[in-house]
């Protein structure tokens, strides 16, 4: 029973949100492929051993454009919205997917990156200045989301004072099912912002991605949709990663105190934990859909053309068949091949970038508060709602234990 005081209950969330992993389980061991059928009765196909989904990832009869998508889906069910039309490289194939990746790609190389850690640094202990003196704190809204909000900002050229605006928009468009309308506008005011924002770098260049995007425009490279369209997936694909593997990371070192404690005396050896935390809950669970433009084999099994397909990257990553004892961290596993920022032409551009800001993230949080503990218990903690991403909504922490 609730008393005024403490509000109403939370709504119960879907086993498959609060843990994902006996249903993909179920699903790598009915087969390669299973179909499932979405809540207005869509079907999908779902492929989740890691070797068929490493093939698929990489197999261009596996297309990704938003708009053939959508007339697929439409032929089977009235009224069901996959998402927005707006144009990007995540919903769109070679050879526009090509052209767009190839303006921005110079902004995420390795090099680029390594020389973005003092930004990342100075965010970092700014923000963790700020839980210093407090008793208890969010990880996520205060930590997790923030910083890379803060440093993708920074590097497209946006007003880092909106930001909270920008994650109320994101939740809204990546959780739509949730609501629809609430999805609509979210998508609306997003996309006018973008224009605002644009008409005022125009009289106002500057060494930053969105001035580079205005002069590609100029030059005949981009459409207006495009221009807009690549701000969006950057800002928003630009922090939602991070913004999971931080809570998810934190979360999984409170609750595997071994492992947290092995990481202390082997802090060299961070990098190569990232790669453990990635794996082991995969950020984005589940890549963009696809939908097949030919009959594709799947271990045998034949998805006909004009299917929709679901990828599932969370699947692939806790395979027993390619991460023995997959369902445990292992921080010394020394295994980077999981798939957690995909893979073959679409693999994610920002991937440097994710990982430069986990490292820095999680070596000042042990860092500064060793005896980091959970504030509450863990069958309040609230996930995500939805099966594209695996994240936390919030975590609830003590920063001096």
């Amino acid at each position: 029973m609730t008393t005024a005081e403490d509000g109403p209950t939370p709504p119960r969330q879907a086993p498959f949100v609060v843990d994902p992993y006996p249903t993909l389980a179920r699903i790598r061991a009915n087969g390669p492929v299973s179909i499932l059928h979405s809540d207005e009765g869509l079907p999908m196909w779902v492929v989740a051993r890691y070797r068929d989904v490493r093939a698929a990832l990489a197999d261009p009869r596996f297309g990704q454009d938003a708009r053939r998508a959508q007339e697929l889906a439409d032929r089977r069910v009235a009224g069901v919205t996959l998402g927005g039309d707006m144009v990007h490289m995540l919903n769109s194939d070679p050879p526009d997917h090509t052209r767009l990746r190839r303006l921005i790609h110079g902004f995420f190389t390795a090099r680029r990156v390594a020389a973005m850690r003092p930004l990342v640094q100075r965010i970092t202990t700014a923000l963790l200045d700020e839980l210093a003196d407090r008793d208890t704190a969010d990880l996520v809204a205060d930590f997790a989301f923030p910083l890379p909000m803060l440093v993708i900002c920074e590097l497209i050229g946006f007003p880092a004072e909106e930001r909270a605006a920008y994650r109320s928009w994101s939740t809204a468009i990546l959780t739509h099912g949730d609501d629809p309308a609430a999805f609509g506008r979210a998508l609306r005011e997003l996309t006018e912002h973008i224009a605002v924002v644009l008409r005022r770098r125009r009289t106002d260049p500057r060494d930053d991605l969105l001035t580079l995007l205005l002069t590609a425009r100029d030059q005949g490279q981009l459409t207006d949709d495009e221009i807009v369209g690549m701000v969006f997936l950057l800002l928003i694909g630009g922090h939602e990663t991070t913004v999971n593997l931080l809570g998810t990371a934190t979360l999984a070192l409170l609750r595997h105190p071994d492992q947290h404690a092995w990481l202390r005396r082997n802090r060299a050896a961070l990098p190569a934990a990232v790669d453990e935390f990635l794996r082991y809950e995969s950020p984005v669970s589940m890549a963009t859909l696809r939908f097949t433009t030919a009959p594709v084999d799947v271990d045998g099994v034949e998805i006909p053309a004009g299917e929709l397909v679901l990828v599932s990257l969370g699947g692939a990553n806790r395979d027993p068949d390619r991460f023995p004892d997959a369902d445990r961290l292992l921080l010394d596993r020394g295994d980077a091949g999981h798939l957690a920022f995909g893979h073959g032409t679409h693999r994610c551009l920002g991937a440097f970038l994710g990982k430069l800001e986990g490292e820095v993230a999680l070596a000042g949080l042990l860092d500064r508060f060793p005896a980091l503990a959970l504030a509450g218990t863990e069958t309040d903690l609230r996930w995500r709602n939805t099966i594209m991403l695996r994240g936390l909504e919030s975590l609830p922490v003590a920063p001096r234990g």
